[in-house]
């Protein structure tokens, strides 16, 4: 028999000033009135890899192997391929009068589908980007309106054809002359979400996320619990469960960071105790585990999505000339390799960082596909886009740009399918996206000049 309870949307678990948002849960006064189904907001996320791919290993072979036998770089996607879709024939923003700015432009074109201004090059001036549109649309809706989060601080110092050096490094765009920044410190990203911070980024309340007053909140959490249908209750346990393992995660990084530190220094840390070292700035591990730092991102953002803190995401994994990927066994830059000139050996390595990358999405993707809401999953009401603002970094080509589309954005996208023949350009698949999440254009993004409806489900 199903439950009156309802709980208003706001509910938090709360203790000794800490809050915790709680994730979507049936029985929130926000449901639909009774007799009628619960249907979950749809969210967007974008991540970001530069420099293009390795194509015969990035394209499936055809639309019927597609799910069967996908290429190399979707290998660790296989278990959601139901939940993706590609097309290949979406051109990138025309180069001109920019020929000499390649790595400026990737970034910054890729989710505002137009050139900046070459008028104003020393200036930003290029246009509002895809994410904020939503931003501004959904936004009003939770916490924050977004989310712009980062592996490598925005700090690439290069002027290709004099342009200004945001563009190397930022995708997100509030207007056609702010470029927001993204926020690179796992620890700071939760303060945001979770707590109150001050402009520096340190948190004013207690952290929400303290042991002690985790488990002063969890307290809280068995008190409701036991009001819950069944439903909510499993849905509540898996969230608090998802809680709990990402700060260990992130806390099992500043440790090595912490301890790392303090070898350098010549000091033994198992002589140590915590309280002998002040805590440090979490950075991304400069040793082989980029990897974890990574997913402690993909958790955030999850984590974001499922507590409806906010509907809309950016994730930068790296920007152009300025990472390393020494956990695959080798030093060389991934710009660098992507020079090959169709050698096997850097052409191996392009395969095996795009590889990398991808497994990335695929974990929080595969995280997402595993939480339930609603009539389905958290996936099921999203749409993450994944991919590069260049096709080929060898020839600096934009023809075909690279893309994996994951999620079915609430019914509006139907996924499990690669297909072919269909043309577009960059502005076109953005501007379908903000259609599926139910944001109304009153003029085309960038260079768009149509919705790209064979993907939609109509």
């Amino acid at each position: 028999m199903p439950s009156k309870f309802l709980l208003d949307r706001r509910t938090c678990l709360r203790g000794f000033g800490a809050a915790l948002a709680l994730p979507l849960l049936d029985s929130m006064g926000w449901a639909e009135p009774r007799g009628k189904a619960y249907k979950p907001p749809v969210r967007l996320g974008f991540m970001y890899m530069p420099h293009g791919v390795v194509m015969d290993q990035f394209w499936p072979k055809s639309p019927e192997s597609f799910l069967t036998a996908p290429p190399p770089a979707l290998e660790s996607l296989r278990p959601v391929l139901k939940q993706c879709l590609m097309f290949k024939g979406i051109a990138g923003v025309p180069n001109a009068p920019f020929q000499g700015a390649p790595h400026a432009l990737e970034l910054s074109t890729w989710l505002t589908a137009k050139i900046p201004n070459p008028d104003r090059r020393d200036r930003i001036d290029i246009g509002i980007s895809a994410d904020q549109i939503a931003a501004n649309y959904v936004g009003g809706f939770t916490a924050l309106p977004s989310l712009e989060l980062a592996t490598m601080p925005q700090t690439h110092k290069e002027n290709q054809d004099g342009l200004n050096e945001g563009y190397y490094s930022h995708c997100s765009f509030s207007s056609p002359t702010q470029a927001l920044p993204a926020e690179i410190n796992p620890r700071i990203v939760l303060n945001r979400l979770f707590g109150q911070t001050d402009g520096a980024g340190k948190s004013v309340v207690a952290d929400p996320l303290d042991r002690q007053m985790l488990d002063v909140v969890l307290g809280g959490a068995r008190d409701l619990r036991r009001r819950l249908p069944t439903s909510d209750q499993a849905k509540l346990d898996e969230y608090l469960d998802s809680v709990r393992s990402v700060e260990r995660r992130i806390a099992a990084v500043e440790l090595r960071l912490k301890e790392a530190a303090l070898s350098k220094a010549g000091i033994r840390t198992s002589q140590l105790k915590a309280k002998d070292s002040p805590p440090i700035e979490v950075k991304m591990p400069a040793g082989d585990k980029r990897s974890e730092y990574m997913q402690v991102m993909c958790d955030l953002n999850v984590l974001a999505f499922q507590t409806d803190v906010t509907r809309v995401s950016t994730y930068i994994g790296s920007t152009p000339n300025g990472v390393s990927y020494p956990e695959l066994g080798f030093s060389n830059s991934h710009h660098s390799v992507t020079h090959h000139e169709n050698r096997p050996e850097p052409l191996g390595k392009v395969a095996a960082i795009t590889a990398f990358n991808i497994t990335q999405f695929a974990y929080m993707v595969k995280k997402m596909a595993g939480l339930r809401e609603g009539d389905g999953t958290l996936l099921d009401n999203c749409i993450m886009m994944w991919g590069s603002g260049l096709e080929d970094g060898n020839k600096h080509s934009r023809a075909n740009l690279p893309f994996i589309i994951a999620g079915k954005g609430g019914g509006s996208l139907k996924t499990g399918r690669y297909l072919t023949g269909i043309q577009g350009n960059q502005g076109d698949l953005l501007t379908t996206l903000l259609a599926c999440l139910g944001v109304p254009l009153d003029r085309p993004l960038g260079i768009a000049t149509k919705q790209i409806k064979e993907i939609m489900n109509t």
